[in-house]
């Protein structure tokens, strides 16, 4: 029999809040964290406007010359970490520490490193390459970072699969509590992607919205919609073996039921036409937390605000649900947060279980009028008071990767 899954701890570091606390606040409030970039000179771009974190000081969270060794991504990774650890009430001293492991990752790693260290090669030849480039670069260090801030040396890994990634980590995280790999795992996401090379390559891609009001530049299954917001940020959650978790008396915020991943196999960077893919990630979910669509209350959407995202989503939602797609409430994060890559799923996640403790339901902000064939309930214009037992999220990777999760109220 496998083992229960439950969340004992939360961090978040995002455009609209660097905290779990005012990160919901701001999703409530239906705040907007979309505005120019300070990051860089955006006067040759075409895109001009992101959402980027706001007044993070690394050093609440680690010593200055640590934080000087670590890419933001990883920053903004060991931050949310050290809040999780913090909301759990877990101590590293009372544990074994093999069995405490490390899920987080990162769709690109470190681009401003390697913006840097390109222009010193350039420039002032390979002798110039700073020796700290690849540890910081690499994805993989924000796992590493966190484990080497946390002591918790069981299984670490760094699942990339593109914007799919902080969902996968957070239910391969699951998995591997749930068959006696780990006791307590933190999982989740983190990307730090706002710099040249992020918005030039989105921008040839025609992946980002040319729309310069802040407002409504995001907004996803608006029939109006152009293109995604590039956001960054990670967030944390502590995931714990039920046992375990009760044995310490820790404050159990939700329980972690279902978990589905698939591949289109279609195309490198738009989902199956049809939604199959997606559709089949989130039936595995539900089949795993052996629920019926009927019982599910709410989906957090992938809803990126791009044509081909929004569209092929809300057919596989309809493909999953069949009928019942009509009564389930659906909005998009990304509304207010922007996209952030490898880190979307995390904060999502900690969307879902913020749902479930408070009853509500963001509004999907910036969207006003559906397009054809989205008939579905998107919150538009408002948020929702409700009861939330069984909450979805939804993450769809470049690559034609696909995953969904399921939380649901403890009891």
């Amino acid at each position: 029999m496998s083992r229960r899954v439950v969340i004992t701890g939360m961090g978040a570091i995002t455009p609209v809040g660097n905290t779990v606390d005012e990160f919901w606040a701001s999703l409530k409030a239906g705040k907007i964290g979309i505005a120019p970039i300070t990051r860089f000179d955006t006067a040759d771009f075409k895109v001009k406007i992101a959402a980027e974190v706001k007044d993070f000081d690394p050093t609440l969270y680690m010593d200055f010359k640590a934080a000087k060794r670590m890419g933001l991504f990883s920053q903004y990774a060991v931050a949310a970490a050290a809040q999780a650890v913090k909301d759990s009430g877990i101590n590293i001293e009372e544990e074994d520490p093999y069995k405490c492991g490390v899920m987080v990752g990162s769709g690109v790693g470190s681009m401003q490193a390697m913006e840097t260290e390109i222009s010193k090669l350039r420039d002032k030849g390979p002798s110039r390459v700073s020796p700290m480039f690849v540890p910081v670069m690499i994805s993989n260090m924000a796992a590493g970072n966190v484990a080497i801030h946390t002591g918790f040396k069981g299984k670490n890994i760094d699942v990339v699969t593109a914007c799919a990634t902080g969902t996968n980590n957070i239910g391969e995280a699951y998995r591997s509590i749930q068959c006696g790999e780990a006791d307590v795992i933190l999982a989740g996401g983190t990307e730090a992607a706002v710099c040249p090379m992020g918005i030039a390559g989105f921008t040839s891609l025609t992946a980002l919205s040319t729309n310069d009001d802040v407002n409504t530049v995001s907004r996803p299954f608006d029939k109006n919609r152009d293109g995604f917001v590039l956001g960054e940020g990670a967030a944390v959650l502590v995931l714990e073996e039920l046992e375990h978790a009760i044995k310490r008396g820790a404050n159990i915020l939700a329980e972690v039921v279902g978990y589905g991943a698939t591949c289109d196999a279609f195309h490198i960077t738009s989902p199956a036409e049809d939604g199959s893919g997606a559709a089949h990630a989130m039936m595995f979910a539900m089949e795993d937390a052996g629920i019926k669509p009927a019982e599910l209350d709410y989906i957090n959407a992938h809803g990126t605000s791009t044509h081909h995202n929004d569209l092929f989503e809300t057919r596989a939602i309809k493909m999953a649900m069949g009928e019942d797609a009509y009564k389930v409430k659906i909005n998009s994060t990304k509304s207010m947060t922007g996209h952030l890559l490898g880190a979307a799923g995390a904060i999502e996640a900690v969307v879902l279980v913020k749902s479930i403790q408070d009853g509500y339901v963001h509004v999907t902000a910036g969207s006003k009028e559906a397009d054809e064939e989205m008939d579905l309930d998107y919150c538009f214009g408002s948020g929702a008071e409700m009861e939330v037992n069984y909450a979805m999220s939804n993450s769809l990777g470049f690559g034609g990767h696909n995953a969904s999760i399921i939380f649901k109220k403890y009891s």
